[in-house]
């Protein structure tokens, strides 16, 4: 199993507000929908242990990928490929990460 993780900002100026209810609404079903995924996260950053500093990241996304190839197929999709220009609207510069288990 492959897990995706995407760590992001959004884009100055953005509506925080407008961003999470659209990652509720319409990312999380959307992605969560797809035969190749087990299971799709969106984070909001609390903050760092046992720091005070302010995260690099404002959001944290994870990806769980059962199958990659079919998930090549999924993201190729119409309905994925509106949510993904949907989430480089909000997103600046996101960073997805391919990670596997040890």
């Amino acid at each position: 199993m492959t897990t995706i993780v995407v760590l992001f900002n959004l884009k100055p100026g953005t509506d925080v507000a407008a961003y999470e209810q659209w990652a509720r609404d319409r990312d999380l079903p959307t992605v969560n929908g797809l035969d190749s995924v087990d299971r799709f996260e969106v984070l909001r950053s609390a903050g760092l242990l046992m720091s005070d500093a302010a995260p690099p990241y404002a959001y944290v996304e994870l990806i769980r990928v059962n199958d990659m190839e079919k998930f090549g197929a999924d993201v190729a999709g119409e309905a994925v490929q509106k949510a993904a220009a949907e989430f480089g609207e909000f997103a600046d510069n996101p960073l997805f990460i391919l990670t596997e288990a040890l």
